[in-house]
Protein backbone atom coordinates (compact mmCIF):
# COMPACT_ATOMS: atom_id res chain seq x y z
CA UNK A 1 0.00 0.00 0.00
CA UNK A 2 1.11 3.20 -0.79
CA UNK A 3 1.74 5.45 1.66
CA UNK A 4 2.39 9.63 2.01
CA UNK A 5 5.63 9.65 4.12
CA UNK A 6 7.23 12.97 4.27
CA UNK A 7 10.86 13.74 5.96
CA UNK A 8 10.69 17.18 7.97
CA UNK A 9 11.28 18.47 11.18
CA UNK A 10 7.98 19.76 12.86
CA UNK A 11 7.18 21.52 16.16
CA UNK A 12 4.47 19.93 17.82
CA UNK A 13 2.29 21.10 20.29
CA UNK A 14 0.17 18.51 22.59
CA UNK A 15 -3.30 18.62 22.32
CA UNK A 16 -5.56 16.59 24.12
CA UNK A 17 -9.68 16.00 23.19
CA UNK A 18 -11.96 13.56 24.21
CA UNK A 19 -14.22 12.21 21.60
CA UNK A 20 -17.84 13.30 22.01
CA UNK A 21 -20.84 13.72 19.48
CA UNK A 22 -20.70 15.26 16.30
CA UNK A 23 -21.95 18.77 17.00
CA UNK A 24 -19.69 18.89 20.33
CA UNK A 25 -16.62 17.51 18.53
CA UNK A 26 -16.96 20.10 15.39
CA UNK A 27 -17.22 22.83 18.11
CA UNK A 28 -14.05 21.71 19.67
CA UNK A 29 -12.26 20.78 16.80
CA UNK A 30 -12.84 24.71 15.39
CA UNK A 31 -11.35 26.21 18.57
CA UNK A 32 -7.90 24.58 18.04
CA UNK A 33 -5.30 27.59 17.79
CA UNK A 34 -4.10 28.18 14.95
CA UNK A 35 -0.41 27.42 14.35
CA UNK A 36 2.31 29.32 12.65
CA UNK A 37 5.44 31.60 12.07
CA UNK A 38 6.03 35.28 12.96
CA UNK A 39 7.97 36.16 10.04
CA UNK A 40 8.01 39.95 9.82
CA UNK A 41 7.21 42.89 12.26
CA UNK A 42 5.74 45.87 11.22
CA UNK A 43 5.84 49.27 12.79
CA UNK A 44 1.88 49.53 13.26
CA UNK A 45 1.72 46.42 15.44
CA UNK A 46 0.52 44.33 12.72
CA UNK A 47 3.23 41.14 11.90
CA UNK A 48 3.65 38.91 8.51
CA UNK A 49 3.15 35.17 9.53
CA UNK A 50 2.98 32.09 7.73
CA UNK A 51 1.78 28.44 7.99
CA UNK A 52 3.04 25.45 6.87
CA UNK A 53 2.24 23.44 5.31
CA UNK A 54 -0.18 25.53 3.11
CA UNK A 55 -2.51 23.46 1.73
CA UNK A 56 -1.97 23.80 -1.65
CA UNK A 57 -2.53 21.06 -3.96
CA UNK A 58 -1.79 20.75 -7.84
CA UNK A 59 -3.64 17.55 -9.80
CA UNK A 60 -4.86 16.33 -6.59
CA UNK A 61 -1.25 15.86 -5.06
CA UNK A 62 -0.74 18.39 -1.91
CA UNK A 63 2.70 21.01 -2.35
CA UNK A 64 4.45 19.79 0.86
CA UNK A 65 6.64 22.69 1.63
CA UNK A 66 4.18 25.76 0.56
CA UNK A 67 3.29 27.72 3.06
CA UNK A 68 0.52 30.49 3.39
CA UNK A 69 1.15 33.89 3.96
CA UNK A 70 -1.45 36.39 6.18
CA UNK A 71 -1.18 40.07 7.77
CA UNK A 72 -1.57 39.66 11.24
CA UNK A 73 -3.23 41.97 13.88
CA UNK A 74 -2.28 40.79 17.29
CA UNK A 75 -4.61 43.35 18.93
CA UNK A 76 -7.89 42.17 16.91
CA UNK A 77 -6.77 38.27 16.61
CA UNK A 78 -6.89 39.30 12.91
CA UNK A 79 -5.38 36.84 10.16
CA UNK A 80 -5.76 38.42 6.58
CA UNK A 81 -4.56 35.65 3.82
CA UNK A 82 -3.52 38.67 1.15
CA UNK A 83 -3.41 37.65 -1.82
CA UNK A 84 -1.48 38.88 -5.19
CA UNK A 85 -4.64 40.38 -6.40
CA UNK A 86 -5.36 42.39 -3.50
CA UNK A 87 -2.16 43.56 -3.56
CA UNK A 88 -1.77 44.70 -6.87
CA UNK A 89 -5.11 46.50 -6.60
CA UNK A 90 -3.77 48.18 -4.00
CA UNK A 91 -0.47 49.07 -5.70
CA UNK A 92 -2.68 50.50 -8.81
CA UNK A 93 -4.75 52.47 -6.56
CA UNK A 94 -2.21 54.02 -4.63
CA UNK A 95 -0.66 54.97 -8.40
CA UNK A 96 -3.84 56.70 -9.34
CA UNK A 97 -3.48 58.39 -6.37
CA UNK A 98 -0.18 60.19 -6.83
CA UNK A 99 2.04 57.88 -9.51
CA UNK A 100 5.37 59.46 -9.01
CA UNK A 101 4.76 57.86 -5.51
CA UNK A 102 3.48 55.00 -7.26
CA UNK A 103 6.58 54.19 -9.32
CA UNK A 104 9.03 54.46 -6.25
CA UNK A 105 6.62 51.65 -4.33
CA UNK A 106 6.94 49.46 -7.61
CA UNK A 107 10.56 49.95 -7.33
CA UNK A 108 10.96 49.14 -3.73
CA UNK A 109 8.37 46.22 -4.50
CA UNK A 110 11.38 45.56 -7.13
CA UNK A 111 13.96 45.63 -4.83
CA UNK A 112 12.30 42.36 -3.14
CA UNK A 113 11.85 40.58 -5.52
CA UNK A 114 15.35 40.94 -6.46
CA UNK A 115 16.44 39.63 -3.56
CA UNK A 116 16.73 42.61 -0.87
CA UNK A 117 16.01 42.30 2.06
CA UNK A 118 13.33 45.21 2.86
CA UNK A 119 14.21 45.95 6.35
CA UNK A 120 17.39 47.08 4.52
CA UNK A 121 15.35 50.27 2.97
CA UNK A 122 12.63 50.27 5.82
CA UNK A 123 13.59 54.01 5.59
CA UNK A 124 12.68 54.41 2.17
CA UNK A 125 9.45 52.18 2.52
CA UNK A 126 8.47 54.69 5.70
CA UNK A 127 9.12 57.87 3.41
CA UNK A 128 6.56 56.69 0.86
CA UNK A 129 3.06 58.71 1.53
CA UNK A 130 -0.07 57.61 0.40
CA UNK A 131 -3.73 58.15 1.41
CA UNK A 132 -5.20 54.85 0.17
CA UNK A 133 -4.96 51.27 1.48
CA UNK A 134 -2.91 49.39 3.14
CA UNK A 135 0.41 50.60 4.56
CA UNK A 136 3.76 50.20 1.88
CA UNK A 137 5.65 48.19 5.00
CA UNK A 138 3.27 45.28 5.17
CA UNK A 139 3.15 45.14 1.16
CA UNK A 140 5.97 44.41 0.64
CA UNK A 141 7.14 42.49 3.72
CA UNK A 142 4.16 40.24 2.69
CA UNK A 143 5.30 39.89 -1.05
CA UNK A 144 8.67 38.95 0.06
CA UNK A 145 7.02 35.64 1.56
CA UNK A 146 4.22 35.21 -1.10
CA UNK A 147 7.32 35.18 -3.67
CA UNK A 148 9.16 32.54 -1.98
CA UNK A 149 6.40 30.92 -1.54
CA UNK A 150 6.36 30.89 -5.83
CA UNK A 151 9.41 29.97 -5.93
CA UNK A 152 8.67 26.75 -3.81
CA UNK A 153 5.37 26.11 -5.44
CA UNK A 154 7.18 26.70 -9.27
CA UNK A 155 10.54 25.87 -8.75
CA UNK A 156 12.26 26.26 -12.91
CA UNK A 157 12.33 29.49 -12.26
CA UNK A 158 8.98 31.17 -13.02
CA UNK A 159 8.06 31.33 -9.08
CA UNK A 160 8.73 35.23 -8.11
CA UNK A 161 8.11 36.36 -11.77
CA UNK A 162 4.62 35.13 -12.66
CA UNK A 163 3.01 38.07 -10.99
CA UNK A 164 5.81 40.30 -11.91
CA UNK A 165 4.43 41.19 -15.33
CA UNK A 166 1.44 42.91 -14.17
CA UNK A 167 3.87 45.76 -12.27
CA UNK A 168 5.63 45.97 -15.57
CA UNK A 169 2.34 46.66 -17.23
CA UNK A 170 1.36 49.33 -14.29
CA UNK A 171 5.15 51.24 -14.76
CA UNK A 172 4.35 51.57 -18.47
CA UNK A 173 1.18 52.95 -18.34
CA UNK A 174 1.80 55.69 -15.20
Amino acid sequence: MAKNVYSHTIDLKKLNIRNAPREEFAEKVIAIEYRGYEVEQCDDGRKIVITKPGGKSVYGRPKKEDILVFIFDPCENFLWQISHQQILDDVTAKCEENPAEGKKLIALLEKTLKGEEPNDFIADIHALSFQTGENPEELIKAYKWIWGQEDVNYPNGEGRFLSWGAYEKLLKNL
